[in-house]
This record gives C-alpha cells, structure tokens and sequence, in this order.
C-alpha cells in the first residue's frame, strides 16, 4: 500500500526509483559473465567447463581446408561462404541474392550483414557473431550498419595471421568428425593424420544417404559411382550390401567412429530379402516404385547399416524431421543447403522404435544419438531413449544437443530440461558445432555458458546440493568427457 501511495503522489519519483534500480543491475553487454546469472553458474562455467578442449563430433568442415591450411582473404569468406543461417536472415531483412549468394563485393555484401544483424535481437546469430567477433578478433564492440567499416579493417588485418589450423589451435579444439559420402577416398583425411606437425585429429563420419535415397532422380548414377570406387558389380542388394560393408571397413581404418543418417523420418516397413532385392533391381533397370517399395529398400538398408555400426562399434547419428528445400524457385537457381528448409512436423515416433527394436532384438543396436529438428518431438525421443539403453553403457541411446533450427538459447534450454526430466543429463554427450565455418567453435562456448546457467540456477534454487566436486565432474563430462568416451576416440 506504502508503494502505492508513492504512485499516486509522485510518479516522477517512482520513476527515476525504478529506472536507478534498472542500470544498477543491468549486465554489461556480452561480458565474461555473459549468460550467468548467479554466482554459482559462473564458478561452474569459468572454473570447471570454459577451458575444456572441445570435441566437435559432428561438422561440415571440409577437411581440404585443413590439410592445405587454407587462409582467408576477408571476413565475408570466413563468415558468409556457404552460410545459409545468415542467409536466411538477409533474405527475411529485404537483401537482394546479388548481395547474399551472387556477384556483389565481399564488402558490399559485408555491409548488408551488418545492417541485418542488427535487428536480430534474440536470435543466435547476434550471439555467435559477436563471441566470434570477441574471440578472434577482439572487437568488444557491437556489429552494425553504422561499424561496419571499423569491424571490416579489423577483421581483415587480424585475418593476415590466421589459417584453418591456427584458428583451429586457439579455439582449444582437440577433435572433430567431418561428413563424408561412402565415395570419398578421404585423402585429405589421411594426409592430415600422417602430418606430425598437426595434433588435431580429424576423423571422417560416415554419411550413406545417397545410397539410401533411392527415390532420388540419380539414385541410379551415384550406385555406379559406389560399384566403381568399391570394385564390386553392384547389381544386386546383396552386392549393394557387400559394397557398403567394404566402404565401411575403409573409413575404419581411417579411423572413423560415427555414421549419420539424414531422413524425413525414420522409416520401418519390413520386407523379406526375396523383395527388397526385386525392389532394388526394378530401380536400376528404371522402374517407378511406390512409396511402399521406396520404405521397404530404406529399412533394409538401415537394418543392414545399423548391424555393420555395432559389428564395429560405431554410434549411429540420425537426423531427422526437416522439410528439404521448400523454395523450389529459389531450389533450382542455388541448388541445396542454400538457406529454404524447414521443420516437418509428422515426425513417425512409432516406426523409429520399430526400427530400434527390430536391431536390439538381434543384438544389433549400435550407440544411437537421435535428433529431431521438431523440438515437440523431445518429450518422446525422451522416453523412447530410456526403452533401449544398456548395462554397462551410460547413455547408450541419446537424445542428440538442440539441433539446427533449434541451437539458440531456448532451444538448448528445453532439450535439455526435457532431457533432465525424463532421464540422465549427466550422461548428456553435449554440443557439436553442425557447421562449416572455422570460427564457429564459439558455439560450443555459448552451449556451455547456457548448461552451465541451467544447473547453476537448480543449484541455486535447491534443487541440486551444491556439491563442488559432483558439480566439476558432471559439467566437465558434459563439456567434453562423455563425448570422449562415449565415442571411444
């Protein structure tokens, strides 16, 4: 009532009351407690997890890059090239293409981004950019139409003394998996492994979609590309299978340990081995399958795939839940990952556990991390990991970290509340970059502070003892321990 009355009385005064209180506790911008909220978070994040190394074990580096050092000429190849996040982003601020993906000036289109990212209060971007803008560049600073010119000489003189490796080095990165086609002869791999003066491994992953994407228009063409580089005829399922598994060896040797798999959804339809070869060699002799046919060939061959996984002891990724290139106009002119993707939302629950308990009944279900690029999907990929986990495995099936479209702090936030609800978050293998770009490793920084922020807060809250050397284990082995073992790098 005392509050009130001051309201009545004086509302100047209440107002310059509230506005001393405002910037008494307003945080500085992106400062060393950025997203750290209580004394306990920031202890957990400075102390035990912001000088982890970082394993990277999911990306889209290409590791040409690495192998021959590649230097950058300005900050628009480190930051723009290939980025379709930003892409996006510009096309939603008005940009012309000419300024995004076509044949304007690295500064020109350097601009563009500027005036963009500064309307892009709460999304991610405006996060990593300016940890990224912190971390290599030490510009403390904020990106905008306005600074553009100052961050651009910035960037581009530090960018003079930087290479892949160098960046690679001083974001602390201990290792990463690439993706790579059962095609690829991974020589840049090898030439990096057998570079002694390079302590980074690089590991290839596994990625057979082409293989499996039979209902694709040169699923025919890529089959004799995979018969020539395996030296096997593959006119069969059963030679498409003996191809596969020689590839597979390959990339073993190489020192791969991760597959992936990206698909609408997971299919399970089953079919004997008499019919899915039918299916296979109507295929190569041009005949039109049904969808029926098409789900059949998929689950025979993710069945197939996922034994050669645990044969090996390899963990299985399987990304799925996106709509692909939903801009046809704009697909046909650029081409794919070119920034028009999207969320599906009938994501089919039901046939991905089929899939998971038709291998774990045979004794053939590798590690799996599932991701969905439909965060409704969390709560059930929740309960679903807990159906098929294994004695002596901590967290053999995962719920994979907020993936994509979901990677902000919102996103992170509610994977892994959900997670934290419906199993063991300790056991959580943690964040992965999913990118191309060498300075993206802040993100595995930013993944942190807002882990670190999630568990302080229960701490502080009573939710949790604040018991510092539980607490250190459990934030070091989600920063960097889990992925380590589970992994078995």
């Amino acid at each position: 009532m005392e509050y009130e009355s001051i309201i009545l009385k004086d509302e100047i005064t209440v107002r310059k009351i509230y506005t001393i209180h405002y910037f008494e506790y307003m945080k500085n911008f992106m400062d060393k407690d950025f997203l750290l909220l209580n004394e306990i978070s920031k202890k957990l994040y400075h102390d035990f997890s912001s000088n982890m190394p970082i394993i990277d074990y999911h990306c889209h580096i290409n590791p040409q890059e690495i192998a021959e050092d590649k230097k950058f000429e300005n900050i628009t190849q480190v930051w723009l090239g290939g980025d379709h996040y930003k892409w996006r982003q510009m096309r939603s601020n008005g940009v012309e293409e000419k300024y995004i993906t076509g044949d304007a000036t690295d500064r020109e289109k350097f601009q563009k981004w500027a005036e963009t990212l500064e309307k892009a209060i709460g999304n991610p971007l405006y996060h990593w950019s300016h940890l990224e803008l912190q971390r290599y560049f030490g510009f403390y600073g904020n990106l905008n139409g306005d600074t553009a010119e100052e961050v651009w000489n910035i960037c581009n003189e530090k960018l003079k003394t930087m290479s892949a490796r160098s960046i690679m080095k001083d974001s602390n990165v201990e290792l990463i998996c690439t993706t790579d086609d059962p095609i690829d002869d991974l020589k840049y791999h090898i030439a990096i492994k057998e570079d002694e003066t390079f302590d980074i491994k690089v590991l290839p992953t596994w990625r057979p979609d082409k293989a499996i994407a039979i209902e694709k228009v040169d699923f025919v063409d890529y089959i004799a590309k995979l018969s020539e580089v395996s030296e096997i005829e593959i006119n069969s399922f059963d030679t498409w299978k003996q191809a596969i598994t020689k590839r597979i060896e390959f990339f073993n040797e190489v020192g791969c340990r991760i597959s992936d798999h990206g698909l609408l959804y997971i299919p399970y339809v089953d079919a004997d081995e008499k019919t899915v070869d039918e299916i296979f060699k109507k295929r190569l002799d041009g005949g039109i399958l049904t969808e029926n046919e098409e789900l059949q060939y998929k689950t025979a061959c993710m069945l197939y795939c996922g034994a050669e996984y645990s044969r090996l002891g390899w963990a299985m990724q399987l990304h799925f839940g996106v709509t692909r290139d939903n801009n046809t106009k704009m697909f046909n002119k650029l081409g794919v990952d070119t920034g028009f993707d999207g969320i599906y939302n009938r994501v089919s629950i039901d046939q991905l556990s089929s899939y998971l308990n038709a291998l774990n009944k045979e004794d053939n279900l590798p590690k799996t991390i599932l991701y969905s690029l439909n965060p409704v999907d969390n709560a059930a990929i929740g309960t679903l990991i807990g159906c098929f986990q294994e004695a002596g495995v901590c967290g053999k099936i995962q719920q994979g970290s907020a993936w994509w479209f979901n990677d902000h702090k919102t996103g992170m936030i509610e994977q892994m509340t959900s997670l934290a609800n419906l199993g063991l978050l300790g056991n959580f293998i943690g964040m992965l970059t999913d990118s191309r770009s060498f300075l993206s490793y802040t993100r595995h920084e930013y993944f942190r502070r807002i882990m670190c922020e999630l568990i302080g807060g229960w701490v502080a809250n009573g939710e949790y003892p604040n018991d510092e050397k539980v607490l250190e284990r459990m934030i070091k082995n989600i920063s960097h321990d889990n992925a380590l073992n589970y992994f078995g790098f």
